[in-house]
Parts: C-alpha cells; sequence; structure tokens
C-alpha cells in the first residue's frame, strides 16, 4: 500500500507582501503547502484552525507583534509542540533573549539566506533535506 507524502504545512507569517511571496514561492518549490498571514491575529486563527507543522514568523507584525504571538503558541498544551521560527530585521542581542524566554525554536535575521530558513525548517521538522547535495 503506497501513500505519497503528504507536503508540511508551513505558517508563513510577515506584513511584507514582496517578502511572503519570495519565500514561499521558495517553499513551494520545496514540496511545502504554504499558508500566509500578514498579522499576529490572523497566524492565531490560522494555526488554531489548521494546526501546520511550523510557524515562520516576523516579529514587527500588526495587531499582535511575533513575540506575542510566539508566547500564545508556546503557553498552550494544544500548540507547544508546533516549532517557531522568528525571521526579523531585529538584531539585538535582547531580541534574541525575547525569542528564547517565547519559546521560539529558531531566530533568523532578516536579511537571510534562504538556504538557511530551509535547513532550519528541516532540522526542526526532523526532515532529510530534499535534494541537498551537501555542499551548502
Amino acid at each position: 500500500m503506497e501513500s505519497p507524502r503528504q507536503p508540511k504545512k508551513v505558517l508563513l507569517v510577515d506584513d511584507e507582501p514582496e517578502l511572503l511571496e519570495m519565500v514561499k514561492m521558495r517553499l513551494e518549490a520545496n514540496n511545502f503547502e504554504v499558508i500566509t498571514a500578514s498579522d499576529g491575529q490572523a497566524a492565531l486563527g490560522i494555526v488554531r484552525r489548521v494546526r501546520p507543522d511550523i510557524v515562520i514568523l516576523d516579529i514587527m507584525l500588526p495587531k499582535l507583534d511575533g513575540f506575542k504571538v510566539c508566547r500564545m503558541f508556546k503557553f498552550d498544551d494544544k500548540y507547544r509542540s508546533i516549532p517557531v521560527v522568528l525571521l526579523t530585521a531585529r538584531v539585538r542581542e535582547t531580541d534574541r533573549k525575547t525569542a528564547s524566554e517565547v519559546g521560539a525554536d529558531a531566530f533568523i535575521t532578516k536579511p537571510f539566506e534562504p538556504q538557511a530558513l530551509l535547513s532550519n525548517i528541516y532540522r526542526l521538522l526532523g526532515m532529510e533535506a530534499a535534494g541537498d547535495n551537501g555542499n551548502g
């Protein structure tokens, strides 16, 4: 009985439409199903409805910032197991510390290497990197 592997669901949350589209295309090209949101409140609703496999979250978002959204997931038994990657232009050490305190699983600063984001996603989902030739 052969069942094709379901693509992993990624919730991508950012208020910059160009970045959202670029990252979405990159993830879809790597066989992920991508759901997008442009504010923290929408992200919460999507997590509750869809239960993505991983969340990629900007910190500076309208309505609810990424720190608050991450904290709400990580302090809720139903959602705490979903890995959260904070993807942000904020580079201060206090931001890294806050990310750790709210339970973020990874912290990536913008501008970022798409391969670094993919590597973190594969690592957090316990997946083999598809098409990764080991040279990156």
